[in-house]
């Protein structure tokens, strides 16, 4: 049965979606931008400093549906620009310990909000 995880330590959806769904031990995470849940608006700095929120948000989804950072299987990684790579990618590396997800890493044309970087997730809860 699908269960939405929502909270309010994470921004609101901004669209016809679901902050996450839960189904059995998955759970899947929409795209996490770096927007302050607080202020509604994106971390001051750059894509580094958006990497961080972003990751902040997933975190907080996270612990709202009883899971960790260790359940991640698989991310995918938007970025309005991949010459922002190395920097995400140095953020990205310091939240896993050990074992990294699966991962996929693409540029696109443009995103929400004009952000940097938005980062979706799967994971599994191992019972």
């Amino acid at each position: 049965m699908k269960k939405v995880i929502s909270t309010e330590y994470a921004p609101a959806a901004i669209g016809p979606y679901s902050q996450a769904i839960s189904v059995g031990n998955m759970l899947f995470i929409s795209g996490q931008l770096g927007i302050d849940p607080v202020t509604g608006e994106f971390a001051e700095g750059g894509v580094k400093e958006q990497t961080i929120q972003s990751f902040k948000n997933i975190k907080a989804i996270l612990e709202e549906a009883g899971c960790t950072m260790n359940d991640v299987v698989k991310t995918t990684v938007f970025l309005a620009d991949m010459s922002y790579f190395n920097e995400m990618n140095e953020i990205y590396a310091s939240q896993f310990n050990g074992i990294y997800p699966a991962r996929s890493a693409v540029a696109v044309k443009q995103l929400p909000k004009n952000g940097l970087v938005e980062i979706e997730v799967i994971g599994i809860k191992v019972q």
